[in-house]
C-alpha cells in the first residue's frame, strides 16, 4: 500500500512553463488525504520557492528542497545538512577560475546569493527557483555555511565543468542534472539520502513509496521507491533505473499516475 509519494519538480511534476494542473492537483490532494498518503516535492528549488508555487496548499507538504539538503514541513525545517563555509568558498574559487560565463548561486540558510553584476536574463532564471535572493560583490563576503552551491550555464557546458571539479569529488556531492545545471552539496547528501531521512521520520518503507523523476540528479531517488516512475521525457539513465515509465511532464504525468495507482488500493 502506498503511503508516500515523492516527485522531482522541474521536468517532472511541473510542465515546460514551470506550472502544474492546479485543478487536477486539488482532486489528487483530496484522494491522497482520504487514503492517508503523504506528498513530498523533491527538488533543487529553494523550499520557500516551492511554498510560493503551491500557495495555500503548501502547508501539508513535506518539502525536500534546496537540492534535497533540507526538509521543511508546516514552515519548520526538520532536517538539513550543510556544506562548510571553507569548503564552499574553495569550490566557488575554482568555479570562477573555470569560467565567468556561468552563474554561481550560493545558497545559505538565509537564501540564495548571487553576484551584483548578474544580467537581467540570468536574474530571471534564478528567480524561477529561488524566492529569497540577495547580492554580493564578492562571494568571500559570505561567512555562513552553505546549504548548496548551484551553477547555471547558458552555454550548456556543465558536463565539462563538473569534470573540472574533480578535486572535490571526495569532499562534496556534485551532480550535473543537465547541460545547463550543476548542484553541489555536502558529501553523500542527495535526493536518495534525504528521502531516506523522510522515510525514517514517517516510518515508511521503500515498498510503500512512489517516486517520480526525469534528470540525472534523480538517479538516487529512483532507488528509494519500489514504485519508481520515469516520465517519458526523462533521460535514458533514469528510464533504465526506474521500474516504470509514465506520461511526459506536459501530460500531467505525476498527477494522473498517482490517481491511477491509488485507485487500485
Amino acid at each position: 500500500m502506498i503511503k508516500l509519494v515523492l516527485s522531482d519538480m522541474d521536468g517532472t511534476f511541473l510542465n515546460n512553463s514551470g506550472d502544474f494542473n492546479r485543478e487536477l492537483y486539488k482532486d489528487v490532494k483530496k484522494v491522497m488525504k482520504d487514503k492517508g498518503v503523504v506528498f513530498a516535492p523533491v527538488t533543487g528549488k529553494q523550499c520557500e520557492r516551492v511554498e510560493e508555487l503551491f500557495g495555500e496548499d503548501a502547508d501539508d507538504l513535506w518539502i525536500l528542497g534546496d537540492s534535497a539538503t533540507r526538509i521543511k514541513h508546516n514552515k519548520e525545517f526538520v532536517y538539513e545538512c550543510l556544506l562548510s563555509n571553507k569548503l564552499g568558498l574553495e569550490i566557488i574559487r575554482l568555479l570562477e577560475e573555470i569560467s565567468l560565463e556561468h552563474t554561481i548561486i550560493a545558497c545559505t540558510k538565509n537564501g540564495a546569493i548571487v553576484k551584483e553584476n548578474l544580467s537581467h536574463e540570468e536574474a530571471a532564471i534564478v528567480r524561477k527557483s529561488y524566492a529569497q535572493v540577495s547580492h554580493v560583490s564578492d562571494f568571500n563576503e559570505i561567512t555562513d555555511d552553505f546549504v548548496k552551491i548551484t551553477i547555471h550555464d547558458p552555454l550548456l557546458g556543465c558536463m565539462e565543468t563538473k569534470e573540472k571539479l574533480s578535486p572535490f569529488f571526495q569532499s562534496a556531492y556534485i551532480v550535473a542534472s543537465e547541460a545547463a545545471w550543476i548542484d553541489i552539496t555536502n558529501v553523500n547528501v542527495h535526493k536518495g539520502t534525504t528521502v531516506e531521512q523522510l522515510q525514517q521520520l514517517l516510518h515508511v518503507t521503500p515498498e510503500e513509496t512512489m517516486v517520480f523523476g526525469d534528470g540525472y540528479n534523480d538517479i538516487e531517488l529512483m532507488s528509494r521507491g519500489t514504485y519508481s516512475f520515469a516520465v517519458r521525457n526523462a533521460v535514458q539513465e533514469i528510464k533504465d533505473a526506474a521500474n516504470y515509465i509514465t506520461r511526459s511532464n506536459e501530460e500531467d504525468a505525476v498527477l494522473k499516475t498517482i490517481l491511477h495507482i491509488l485507485s487500485l488500493q
